[in-house]
């Protein structure tokens, strides 16, 4: 079979398109042909060696879609369409990026859909992660209020915006690409913001004079005590990505950084792995309209360098998604 091998820490061209053994099923494990697989920026900062329980030569990618090839589990009929997210996926074990992946039964979560396979192969890690980080700020359906999304041009923030678009929540999304504004309103922004490195408190207050309720914080430890202190007293603070790259807040002080009454919080991708009935709630959405899927741009498995290149320059405006 084919496999996208990153063969050492670096950049994108450490990404080799080789012809590898096709994995042996083992209890516990089923084999699925992957159809597609989305591509995210924790596998960016994996290939940059900041994953410090990976070691190379390793298949990457944290999720795909695909059909059941060869089962070990009896409830997996092969041939059925399934999703699988996180769980060390791309880290501990060999990932997405491949023709067939050997998973732990426990990720597979079979899905039914008339969605294409770019479409939804869009959609597992970004919406579960948005549905978990409205979880963690406390937004739902009819929640009402006021939503700031800081990265809203990432996959999770289109995402966030399209899911509290739905909930009727009143939104803003930030992104430092003026040529991207309009990308940001038709994927259901109301208010969109022009992060230039001037004052965004004051550009937010112009939209919000008492701030927002929620902040998804998608940028992360560069500008996380910023978005402390532009929700209002009592909003809250969810940190769920790290595009810029930063993975600590230096010197963090949370009695003086934390404004009184406000509330941080966090999202991690691995609370929603495995679960089949949230993906399928998610599927629903997406066939029904309500949620956008956000497909910028699929490449080709032998295209995967130019993939990452096109990540990690911040060309994307949604998922980016590689197919074999």
């Amino acid at each position: 079979m084919r496999a996208a091998v990153c063969v050492r820490a670096g950049g994108p061209e450490v990404l080799e398109v080789r012809d590898v053994p096709r994995p042996a099923v083992r209890d516990g494990w089923s084999l699925v042909e992957v159809k597609g697989a989305g591509l995210n920026r924790s596998e960016l900062m994996t290939r940059q060696g900041h994953s410090p329980n990976v070691s190379f030569p390793r298949v990457l990618g944290i999720e795909c879609v695909g059909v059941v090839a060869e089962s070990t589990d009896p409830a997996l009929a092969v041939g059925q369409t399934v999703a699988a997210i996180m769980g060390e996926m791309g880290r501990e074990f060999d990932g997405g990026y491949a023709d067939f992946a050997l998973l732990p039964n426990e990720l597979l979560m079979p899905v039914r859909t008339t969605l294409d396979w770019h479409t939804l192969a869009a959609l597992p890690e970004t919406y579960l992660t948005t549905q978990g980080s409205m979880d963690a700020l406390g937004i739902g359906p009819g929640s009402g209020g006021r939503l700031l999304v800081r990265g809203g041009t990432s996959s999770v923030g289109m995402a966030a915006l399209s899911m509290a678009r739905g909930y009727g929540v009143e939104t803003a999304a930030t992104t430092r690409r003026p040529d991207k504004t309009a990308a940001l309103t038709a994927g259901g922004a109301d208010h969109v913001i022009v992060d230039n490195g001037e004052d965004l408190g004051k550009q937010v207050r112009e939209i919000w004079p008492d701030g927002p309720d929620y902040v998804l914080e998608l940028v992360g430890a560069t500008t996380t005590v910023e978005s402390l202190h532009l929700v209002h007293r009592g909003g809250t603070v969810c940190v769920t990505g790290m595009l810029s790259g930063v993975w600590a807040i230096p010197s963090f002080e949370p009695v003086a950084m934390i404004p009184s009454g406000s509330k941080l919080t966090a999202y991690h991708s691995d609370d929603f792995k495995g679960s089949a009935g949230a993906l399928q709630r998610i599927v629903d959405e997406v066939e029904a309209g309500t949620y956008q899927p956000n497909l910028d741009r699929v490449f080709a498995l032998d295209d995967v360098v130019a993939a990452h290149t096109y990540m990690e320059t911040n060309q994307a405006t949604g998922k980016v998604v590689l197919v074999p």
